[in-house]
């Protein structure tokens, strides 16, 4: 005979970031924050913000909840700091809502900065009531049970990106971005050339500027096929 499984296993201790860390990226874009990572890092194109504000940043709290099953999501208000950013992974299950107004309002409640999902929500009205950044990939009426198992603060995938506890949450109009703990530094230190360089575009753009200097320079160097 197999033992039942826990309903939940719950990691409380995970390290943090530090406040200046978070702070790096406030009002940081998320397309700036995925340049300084590379090009990668955003959640699946389906999430986005719903009924709400959108721009963000905090510390993930990752939960595993399962299909149409929201147990760690809601345990895990017992573990958020101010600050922080729930992200339910549901296997981006989209038959029932993971969670609805009343439950992102305990949240807000809670300190919270953020609630991400790669499920669906429900409640648009109240969640637009509550203002606090909401992401999905979707909405539904239905509703979830609170059954498990699930996990809280342990790694998760949701929208096909690796989630850690710990790990830095930005989000925006665009989507949503995960920063590996472990990169943390390394990103911020790459963060500050992307928006000099970007800044320093924009600014050229409203000056008139029509091609940029790498399209121009692969132009001149013969590199366009031109064929009558």
């Amino acid at each position: 005979m197999i033992d039942d499984p826990p309903l939940l296993t719950v990691r409380r201790a995970f390290p943090r970031p530090s406040a200046a860390q978070v702070a790096a990226f406030s009002g940081v874009p998320t397309g700036n924050v995925v340049d300084a990572m590379k090009g990668s890092g955003a959640l699946d194109v389906r999430i986005k913000p719903i009924g709400g504000p959108a721009s963000f940043c905090g510390v993930a709290v990752p939960c595993s909840d399962g299909p149409s099953d929201n147990l760690a999501t809601c345990g895990a208000l017992d573990v958020v700091q101010p600050g922080d950013v729930i992200v339910s992974a549901s296997g981006e299950f989209t038959g029932a809502a993971v969670i609805g107004d009343l439950l992102l309002g305990m949240m807000k409640n809670s300190g919270c900065a953020a609630f991400v999902t790669d499920g669906c929500v429900r409640d648009i009205a109240g969640i637009r009531a509550v203002g606090l950044p909401c992401f999905a990939a979707g909405v539904t009426p239905n509703s979830p049970v609170r059954n498990g198992p699930g996990t809280i603060g342990l790694p998760v995938i949701a929208g096909g990106v690796q989630v850690g506890p710990g790990d830095i949450v930005v989000g925006d109009e665009d989507g949503v971005v995960i920063v590996p703990f472990d990169r943390i530094d390394t990103v911020i230190s790459a963060l500050a050339v992307v928006r000099a360089a970007e800044a320093d575009l924009e600014a050229k753009v409203k000056d008139g500027l029509r091609i940029a200097n790498f399209i121009q320079s692969r132009i001149d160097a013969g590199l366009f096929d031109e064929i009558d």
